[in-house]
């Protein structure tokens, strides 16, 4: 017979590794799996780094969630003793009445966060490597920051290996089956017992529950590096990260140098993509748009691209994420910090899915999540 465990979890990426971690870290056996060996630059969570902030422009209830992200990435690295979170402040600039500036005040303001709006001069005279249109402003958060998502994915699977997890990389999950007596998953090495099952896949979730195929679409994201003609205007002490909306709900983000050159991106507006097929590969003209907006947003910062990386997000139609169980399958839970804004939450979201499985109230609001 197989050894049984008491969850196995399937995708050891941003949530997978911290849902491991806080898993173990409670005194569950945890048996985790993943097709490579992560960090990895095949998924979602590569790049060196993202983007935490709190003024949440997307909706008011993630304010709370993050608030609590900021408090368990820093009990993770006291525990680990790695720097994971840098707080270097954030920018939401763009018209006053488009969809990012007054989201962020929106949230700001019901939540009672500090921030400060500036002018197009403003924010031109404060930060010379930005060069924003006049008739934009912006929400300074000052909490806002950095995180080093490689360093924060390794930190999760030391800290599981640590309470006691096994984890076992090259090894995908194939297939599960569920019961009244428990999960079966079978692995491309073996078969595996378990109470219960949580699927972490992230853009490889609807090949495991066929019932997301028509909900998930696997998008591919371009990211660039740019060496700084001006060095001193574009470090972490100089300029924040930014996002900026340049047009109508069309959103262009950016993060200082931490000495590999400024990184830029835009948000969405992807191809749509098989992850077994995605091409890796960055074409010159793929990138045209983002050294447009870079020189017109950050001319300091466009002097040459240094490099460039393929980044996948996996969206749902409301661009909200899953965590909820399979609605057939009670001992299964779905959980995907999807729609290419979640790496922030996977340190509360693992808790929480630590929560649903021990069967205790999460400790955060994950009605949304839900299936329906």
């Amino acid at each position: 017979m197989a050894e049984r465990y008491d969850v196995i979890v399937a995708g050891l990426g941003a949530l997978g590794s911290a849902a491991a971690y806080h898993l173990a870290r409670r005194g569950r056996s945890v048996l985790g799996f993943d097709r490579l060996t992560p960090p990895h630059s095949q998924g979602s969570h590569h790049g060196k780094t993202r983007i935490i902030r709190e003024a949440y422009f997307e909706d008011p209830r993630y304010v709370p969630m993050v608030q609590s992200a900021y408090d368990l990435w820093r009990v993770l690295e006291r525990e680990t003793g790695r720097e994971l979170l840098r707080e270097v402040g954030g920018l939401m600039i763009g018209v006053p009445g488009g969809s990012l500036v007054a989201g962020a005040k929106r949230s700001a303001d019901e939540h009672g966060l500090p921030y400060e709006t500036l002018a197009a001069d403003d924010i031109r005279r404060r930060y010379p490597a930005l060069r924003v249109d006049d008739d934009m402003q912006a929400l300074l958060e000052p909490r806002a920051g950095v995180l080093f998502s490689e360093a924060c994915v390794q930190a999760h699977l030391d800290a599981a290996r640590a309470a006691g997890a096994r984890l076992r990389f090259g090894e995908p999950v194939t297939g599960w089956s569920a019961g009244a007596d428990g999960v079966r998953v079978d692995t491309s090495g073996s078969t595996w017992l378990a109470d219960r099952l949580v699927l972490c896949s992230g853009a490889w979730m609807a090949g495991l529950v066929p019932e997301l195929q028509r909900s998930l679409e696997v998008e591919r994201q371009v990211l660039c590096w740019f060496e700084p003609a001006e060095p001193a205007s574009c470090a972490p002490e100089r300029l924040p990260i930014f996002l900026i909306e340049h047009e109508r709900e069309r959103y262009f983000y950016g993060f200082p140098d931490f000495g590999d050159g400024v990184k830029v991106a835009i948000h969405h507006e992807g191809q749509a993509v098989d992850p077994e097929g995605v091409s890796r590969d960055v074409a010159a003209h793929e990138t045209a748009t983002i050294r447009d907006l870079t020189r017109r947003f950050l001319p300091g910062a466009s002097a040459r691209m240094s490099d460039a990386a393929v980044c996948l997000y996996t969206n749902t139609p409301d661009r909200n994420f899953i965590v909820d169980f399979h609605p057939d399958h009670p001992g299964v839970l779905v959980a995907s910090p999807c729609s290419g804004h979640g790496f922030k939450f996977s340190a509360v979201l693992g808790s929480a899915v630590a929560d649903l499985i021990e069967r205790r109230p999460p400790s955060i609001d994950l009605e949304m999540f839900r299936f329906r």
